[in-house]
């Protein structure tokens, strides 16, 4: 059984542990993971969605193993966190999905930690979610190249601005299609060892923003399969959901295309899942809930992990299974030893997919855990049958996907046993993790380009207000009055002196506040010109945004140098002359080291 150095599993408080017998040095398969946001269970013709037609993820699925009973977190950077570590997301300081609580401790051990140490080129495209300021940051994560974005969404899906590998770029085309061709880029560069390229999509997730071939195909597209609200569901959002996951699956053709044509695919892993539920009420196989429940619709997820020089075509796993087991299943399959540290959560699952053989106990030890999902204050625990649902109801999902029965009175003992788990889960890692004080955001860690502080980690003071609803991805505006200002908690991990560079926009008429950056008693100021007032991004959205707000075109600004003292610190953005109507729209605060 190929499972890592030490594989621990975690069932309702004990731990297990076995070795990992010597194995022949063979080359190393190359690894890809594909994560969609917010594309439910129900979003693939493969699952039975008579909506639309996904053929490259259906041959995938054909292709390789499909993990049945597969459980991914109710939102965005907690899944990212279990699928990047092996652990429960609560231990890996992720509690939220923005304002600092997506961040996963820097003392985390990932995935691409563990390949880029076994030898693997690495790269990440995408929707990062789990940190943005080194070394939180991708790249200090075990990433060589980073091409995508650190917050949780994006506001603009053409043309967008993006991060490469420290630099704010402009992308090209649809943002989908853009890092799609960017991680095929990375992988036709490949030409030595094993590579582990990560393409984390930030569609169907809203804003609904489809290109115009694809919307035409969907907008006045019969829906035949609907979601609970019947009559009342939103088809516009749904068919701009559904059209989103068709382009999403062209793109997945290209990359699986990619490789094929470098003679890669059968020494490859490929692995397909998506981060939460779907983000409407669409048809998800009559399972209850959406995106952030804590019920099947809003965790389970397809997942298929493709690997021919292994894994045999139409391989079914039906055992339960979690974004916790990928990164000790990757490993197993890769031959990648995982080395002593923190424990894991997750278990190696690759013996039930290969015809490699199982240590004692191994399917004894899947079948008696329960895969936990949390969120807001609900937890759920989902074994192979059964659910126990967040207001402690028992399920038979084989029997009643649709929670509609509690039989926790005829099935006592089973309810009861995954009463203690939710309870143990909750005393042990959830409680925990509540206690941690919140971190300030780190500035001048060693060896970082740079320290970006966006608007979404920052508080604003007086009438100035955010863009959009949803921190992530938006910028303050509305800063009309000196005495009004922008604050970011730091803790400066290197004493220096640093260029201080405002992301903003100005109307010409308005350009001259004069504004000061201060840290403690130390200071820089400068002045907000030249004008600088480009058009809010609006083109095709197919549903009206909610709780995004729009992007524009910012231009970087230098204040300045800093010198800040090392700690904890809070930098404040003031105006100190205002002779127009307002001071500056704000993206982004970037501290530059100055280097002697």
């Amino acid at each position: 059984m190929r499972i890592g150095a030490a594989l621990v599993l975690v069932i309702a408080g004990l731990s297990w542990v076995t070795a990992t017998p010597a194995r022949a040095a063979t080359p190393r398969p190359n690894v890809v993971v594909i994560l969609p946001d917010d594309a439910g269970w129900g979003d693939f013709s493969f699952t039975g969605n008579t909506s639309l037609s996904t053929p490259a993820i259906d041959g995938l699925a054909r292709e390789g193993a499909v993990l049945e009973t597969f459980c991914v977190q109710p939102v965005c950077s907690p899944t990212r966190a279990e699928l990047l570590t092996g652990r429960s997301y609560p231990r890996t300081g992720v509690r939220g999905v923005s304002l600092g609580q997506e961040r996963m401790n820097a003392d985390e051990r990932t995935l691409a930690d563990l390949l880029s140490a076994a030898g693997y080129a690495t790269g990440c495209f995408g929707k990062w979610h789990n940190g943005t300021q080194w070394p939180l940051h991708p790249r200090a994560r075990g990433f060589a190249t980073f091409e995508g974005f650190t917050e949780g969404h994006w506001a603009d899906y053409f043309d967008a601005e993006i991060e490469h590998d420290g630099r704010f770029i402009k992308g090209s085309g649809y943002l989908a299609d853009d890092l799609t061709s960017r991680a095929i880029g990375f992988v036709e560069r490949q030409s030595g060892g094993p590579f582990f390229c990560y393409l984390a999509f930030n569609t169907p997730h809203s804003p609904m923003s489809v290109p115009d071939a694809d919307w035409e195909r969907f907008r006045a597209r019969e829906i035949t399969r609907r979601g609970p609200e019947g009559d009342a569901e939103e088809l516009a959002f749904t068919r701009a959901a559904l059209a989103m996951v068709e382009n999403l699956d062209r793109n997945v053709g290209r990359l699986l295309a990619a490789l094929d044509r470098t003679g890669r695919s059968r020494d490859t892993i490929v692995v397909f899942l998506s981060d939460n539920g779907p983000n409407s009420s669409r048809w998800c196989g009559g399972m209850r809930g959406r995106k952030g429940s804590t019920d099947d619709g809003g965790v389970r997820s397809l997942c298929c992990i493709r690997y021919p020089a292994r894994i045999d075509a139409g391989t079914r796993m039906a055992e339960v299974a979690g974004a916790i087991d990928l990164l000790p299943t990757i490993c197993g399959l890769a031959g990648v030893p995982i080395p002593a540290g923190k424990p894991l959560d997750g278990i190696d699952v690759s013996p039930l997919l290969t015809d490699a053989p199982q240590a004692p106990d191994l399917a004894a030890a899947i079948a008696a855990r329960g895969i936990v999902a949390a969120w807001a204050g609900k937890v759920s625990v989902r074994t192979r049958q059964h659910r126990l649902d967040a207001q402690g109801r028992l399920y038979d999902m084989e029997a009643d996907p649709g929670q509609t029965r509690d039989i926790a009175a005829t099935e006592p003992t089973e309810a009861a046993r995954l009463r203690a788990i939710a309870a143990d889960w909750q005393r042990d890692v959830l409680e925990p993790a509540r206690r941690q004080p919140a971190e300030p955001f780190p500035v001048g860690f060693p060896g970082a380009p740079h320290t970006e502080l966006p608007a979404r980690d920052g508080r604003s003071q007086g009438g100035i207000t955010r863009s959009g609803k949803a921190p992530n991805s938006s910028f303050f505006t509305t800063w009309h009055k000196a005495e009004d200002a922008i604050s970011w908690s730091v803790d400066v991990k290197q004493a220096g002196s640093y260029e201080a560079i405002l992301w903003y926009t100005c109307p010409a008429a308005d350009a001259g506040a004069t504004v000061e950056l201060s840290c403690g008693d130390v200071a820089v100021a400068g002045r907000v010109a030249p004008g600088w007032d480009p058009p809010l991004e609006r083109a095709d959205d197919r549903v009206p945004r909610r709780q995004e707000g729009y992007s524009k075109d910012f231009r970087p600004l230098s204040l300045g140098v800093i010198d800040l003292p090392a700690g904890p610190g809070t930098l404040v953005l003031r105006a100190t002359a205002v002779p127009g109507k307002q001071v500056a729209d704000v993206r982004r605060l970037v501290l530059v080291p100055v280097r002697d």
